[in-house]
Order: structure tokens, then sequence, then C-alpha cells
């Protein structure tokens, strides 16, 4: 496979894998859906090397579905407040806290196995993995808390 820039632009736009580490995917793949299923094995390499190291930062978010019917509070962590003010970390905390509004989960290990919402080919690790191998820290899912009106 001849691998141009175009291809490494494209690679580092679907999974937000560094310039490098595209263009060494694509070249031990051979070709752009392997590559991109590697670059989300090694993504989930990355967070479990990364699972030990303390995540006392972060945020806590809240959505509130259309409607104002249900509601969500969500304490997501990392390892530095730098990554807390992220705008990838921000944006994966408001994904996770949509996900929890539309399909309940009963606690976090639920969480973590359910079919992402946006796209049922990831689960919700996945998304979370990818960006723990984007911003290089360790990400938790501490804990949430979903509201309905009326119940």
């Amino acid at each position: 496979m001849q691998i141009t820039t175009d291809d490494v632009k494209k690679l580092r736009d679907q999974t937000g894998a560094g310039m490098m580490d595209a263009k060494k995917a694509l070249q031990e793949a051979g070709n752009f859906e392997e590559a991109v299923k590697l670059l989300q094995k090694r993504g989930h390499a990355a967070m479990a090397k990364k699972s030990e190291r303390a995540a006392g930062e972060g945020l806590i978010v809240s959505y509130v579905h259309t409607g104002s019917k249900v509601g969500v509070l969500l304490e997501l962590n990392c390892e530095t407040d730098f990554v807390a003010r992220n705008e990838e970390f921000k944006k994966l905390a408001q994904e996770v806290a949509m996900q929890i509004a539309a399909v309940y989960p009963v606690d976090v290990s639920e969480l973590l196995e359910q079919d992402y919402i946006r796209d049922p080919q990831k689960k919700v690790k996945d998304l979370v993995a990818e960006t723990v191998g984007k911003l290089g820290e360790n990400i938790q899912l501490r804990r949430f808390t979903r509201y309905v009106l009326g119940s």
C-alpha cells in the first residue's frame, strides 16, 4: 500500500492519533480499516498502562436532555487540571453524560460496556480509550446520577 499524506491525515482525523502513530499504523496494517483497528487496540493498551496512575483531577458535568425531563450529573476524572480544561476531555464528559441520559446504566461498569449511542460499532469504553490515547492520561468515570422528572 502506497501511503499518502492524505491517508495519514484522514486516519488522524478519524482516530485522533499523532502523525507518526498514524503513519506507522498504516505501514503495519496495510490498509485503512486495519490501521483504525490497530490504533483502537493501542488505545486500549495505553489505557491499561495508565489505569494504575492516580486520577484526582477532573470535572463534574451536567447534561439536561431536550424537554428538561431527564438530567445527568457525571464526575469524570483525569490526572491533571491541565487535561481537565482540555476541549477533548470536556467533549468526552458531555458525550458520556448524554449516553447516560439516553440509555440508563445501573453503574459505571455497565456504562463502559454499553454500545455508544452515536456509533454502535464502539462501546463507551472505546470512546474513553480513544481519549486516553489522545491526551496521554488516565481517565476514570468515577460516578454519575441520572434524574428523571417525577420519579
